[in-house]
């Protein structure tokens, strides 16, 4: 039991100790990467002081680190893990394309099945194109609504991310594409509408999360969300929906399920069964122009765009494991487990609470409701990274930024076991929790 004496930084002075003490394999992991690698990473939401964790192995939703521990995964790799790890189904359509060649230098004959697959699914695609990421599906959307308006801005908010060049948190990224953004404020009505009103003229498009996921697992507002339709189809800017996170939220993606269809929308690795994996789709008129038989047909490259392992584990999984009844148990599954969560915590009146939609969810530690970035920000910082380390002794791996996500293969054990470790957390650690509740009432 934590004394009542204690302090927040004390407490998490103590955590950090126990993980550098539990975990020397990992330590020396790290320390070897940094030989080779800018501060060991290659990878940077993997990184976390005093030194991540490397992960030897996994199976279904468990993880096993270099120091032998066992973890429950509730990241899933920032959702492209949809299926967990070695999906049997996903392995035999992988072994398959390996018996048939790697690279074939060709169309093959399971790329048109697997977009076939994808654009039935959602409701903005008439066509779309294959990539690696969401990165380059997002860049090549980009790309895309530029050429096709002939203007140059793009409308983006606060607490985006669109990629790795696309960051739009904390002010943005340095290393941003340089694109024209105009950043507004997300789940801000208004100050959308001013936006699209001073520049309505010269955008190309608005680009936005339909819930923002790195963001904080923020889901957006309805009339927010129709307020950019309506202001993008008034100034002939293109409304791109990234769903890279949030497609997986129904069988049609979050644009179904709020009846709000977008021009493009920009996909991402579970749709390709884990594998490396992207895609931008959208209105025929727009993806028409990559048609190789125009004259003025617009290039894209990519030597992995159609690659046999990917096409056939991206099938296999949108046919076979992730139905459209499946998207929907999901789902449901991820609401209940949130609202247990939460109601945990209002038990023991702490100022924590968890955003989120379906299978995708955030821990915030404020008393206050959490509906933008900002709200987010305002959370106490060091209480989410002692939950974090105090989760991890408690045999539950999820992002040290506060995200936990849902395979396949968690079940109501799992979700019960998860259930549990807040609650023992939220029991040991009452005090600090109290006090922080009360310092921000």
């Amino acid at each position: 039991m934590t004394a009542r004496n204690i302090t927040i930084e004390a407490a998490l002075v103590e955590a950090r100790e126990r993980f550098v003490e539990r975990n020397p394999q990992s330590r020396e992991a790290y320390t070897q990467a940094c030989s080779a690698l800018p501060g060991g990473n290659t990878r940077t939401v993997l990184f976390y002081a005093p030194f991540p964790l490397a992960i030897a192995s996994g199976a279904g939703c468990h993880l096993r680190d270099a120091d032998g521990h066992d973890y429950l995964d509730f990241l899933g790799e920032y959702t492209a893990g949809l299926y967990g790890h070695s999906h049997p189904k996903i392995r035999a359509a992988i072994d398959r394309a390996l018996d048939g060649g790697i690279n074939l230098s060709g169309h093959n004959l399971l790329e048109a099945r697997l977009a076939r697959v994808v654009c039935d699914r959602f409701p903005s695609l008439d066509l779309i194109r294959f990539t690696n990421s969401g990165t380059e599906a997002n860049l090549m959307a980009l790309a895309t609504v530029t050429v096709a308006t002939g203007r140059r801005k793009i409308l983006v908010f606060d607490g985006g991310y669109h990629g790795g060049v696309l960051y739009f948190g904390g002010g943005g990224s340095p290393v941003n594409a340089p694109h024209d953004f105009v950043v507004g404020r997300y789940n801000d009505v208004a100050h959308a509408r001013e936006l699209i009103a001073a520049h309505g003229p010269e955008l190309a498009a608005i680009l936005v999360e339909p819930m923002l996921g790195s963001g904080g697992c923020i889901p957006g507002d309805p009339n927010f969300l129709q307020a950019l339709r309506d202001g993008a189809s008034a100034c002939g800017a293109v409304l791109i929906f990234d769903e890279v996170m949030t497609s997986r939220l129904a069988p049609g993606g979050l644009q179904e399920a709020l009846c709000i269809i977008p021009d493009m929308t920009t996909l991402g690795k579970y749709i390709g069964g884990g594998m490396s994996f992207g895609a931008f789709g959208g209105r025929a008129e727009l993806m028409s122009r990559y048609d190789p038989r125009r004259p003025d047909a617009l290039p894209h490259a990519g030597t992995f765009n159609n690659n046999i392992l990917t096409m056939s584990a991206g099938l296999a999984g949108m046919t076979e494991i992730f139905t459209p009844q499946v998207a929907i148990e999901l789902s449901a599954r991820g609401e209940t487990l949130r609202a247990r969560l939460n109601e945990a915590c209002a038990a023991q009146g702490a100022a924590m609470q968890f955003t989120g939609r379906g299978s995708l969810m955030a821990v915030h530690f404020s008393a206050r409701p959490v509906v933008t970035p900002r709200d987010a920000a305002l959370g106490h910082q060091a209480l989410k990274e002692l939950f974090f380390f105090d989760m991890l002794e408690r045999g539950i791996y999820f992002a040290r930024r506060g995200m936990l996500i849902l395979s396949l293969p968690v079940g109501d054990a799992e979700c019960d076991r998860l259930v549990e470790a807040v609650q023992d957390f939220l029991v040991t650690r009452a005090p600090l929790l109290q006090a922080e509740a009360l310092s921000a009432a």
